[in-house]
């Protein structure tokens, strides 16, 4: 048997209106009634159509994720299940449901936008990078969608509210803790430069380096995708200069897994050889072998203050923009040592 509304206002003994009230939380029931209500419901075992609710109130209950392209390989990335978890939490405790999309090409994913937003399959939508030319964000902005970006925008920075760490000073600060460490043969292997993340530790590891007086190498500096293959090739690279590098920071330790798996292969021990610093601090950073120092950048509360901000925005269209700095601290671990020249 069905239970209704009408059986539930019998049990608690109120008017079938004041269930719907309690149901759609109105903030005129005293909280006596509704945990009168509460608990009619309960002992009846009634759960109340979220779908004709929203139906009327015009709203899913539920978030957008756009994932980042490139198939499954992304899905390899410790980063994104780590970061789903926080938006997921941050969902769940507002009563609200994920829907994930993504695509092989950026234009496949630009269509799944359009089609979530046209579509009202979505209230809003959580953006996982930052790119340089965002045709996603440019709809998004011009459709006046409420959306929230993990990472710094590219451009409009005041006018879109944003969750991120401070990269150029999170870099800054791993470069920095090399030249303390001796080094000044530093290199940098980072992701794509149509990520607004590359660029930002590309800056602050040129920072470092300027300021310490240490001249720029371009072949140094290289930049592959956020991916173990691509850490190798890059360790290919730069161990076949006449002048190596003693020490490498590594935009991501899923790279630098690849890093050192290079490194091995090649019979270059770490940190006796080269040292390394590498930025995520998932768990494999601790697995690894040695494990790395890494520069923890809190990705569940990346993705936690990314969801809770997107329904506040949801809920309150006045809601201001905000930019949401999370901290990151570097976790010293076996990877680095002085330079040899030094040590002998």
């Amino acid at each position: 048997m069905t239970v209704t509304i009408k059986d539930v206002a019998k049990l608690a003994n109120v008017a079938p209106s004041t269930v719907s009230r309690v149901i759609a939380n109105n903030p005129r029931i005293s909280k006596a009634t509704a945990q009168k209500v509460k608990k009619a419901m309960e002992q009846l075992g009634y759960h109340p159509n979220l779908n004709a609710r929203n139906l009327a109130s015009q709203s899913t209950q539920t978030i957008g994720l756009v994932m980042p392209s490139s198939g499954d390989v992304v899905f390899q990335n410790p980063f994104f299940p780590t970061v789903l978890q926080g938006i997921s939490e941050g969902a769940h405790e507002k009563q609200y449901a994920m829907h994930i999309t993504t695509g092989k090409t950026d234009k496949e994913i630009f269509d799944a936008v359009i089609r979530m937003v046209q579509g009202k399959s979505v209230d809003g939508v959580i953006l996982l990078n930052s790119k340089v030319e965002d045709q996603v964000i440019s709809y998004l902005k011009g459709r006046e969608f409420p959306f929230v970006l993990i990472g710094k925008p590219y451009k409009d920075v005041e006018e879109i509210t944003h969750v991120d760490n401070d990269n150029f000073r999170a870099m800054k600060e791993a470069t920095e803790y090399l030249i303390q460490h001796g080094h000044s043969q530093i290199a940098f292997i980072g992701g794509s430069l149509e990520l607004t993340v590359t660029v930002e530790r590309l800056l602050g590891y040129e920072r470092a380096l300027r300021n310490a007086k240490i001249p720029l190498k371009n072949e140094y500096i290289i930049h592959e995708e956020f991916l173990r293959e691509g850490g190798q090739e890059a360790v290919r690279e730069l161990m076949s200069l006449e002048e190596r590098p003693t020490a490498l920071v590594v935009a991501d330790d899923f790279m630098a897994l690849g890093v050192l798996n290079m490194l091995d292969e090649l019979g270059i021990k770490v940190p006796e050889d080269i040292s390394i610093v590498s930025f995520n601090n998932v768990l494999l950073a601790e697995m690894s072998k040695p494990p790395l120092t890494s520069v923890d950048i809190n990705i569940f509360d990346l993705g936690y203050q990314a969801s809770k901000s997107l329904i506040q925005m949801i809920e309150n269209s006045k809601e201001p923009t905000k930019r949401i700095i999370i901290a990151h601290k570097l976790v010293e671990r076996l990877s680095c040592a002085e330079p040899i020249k030094q040590q002998g």
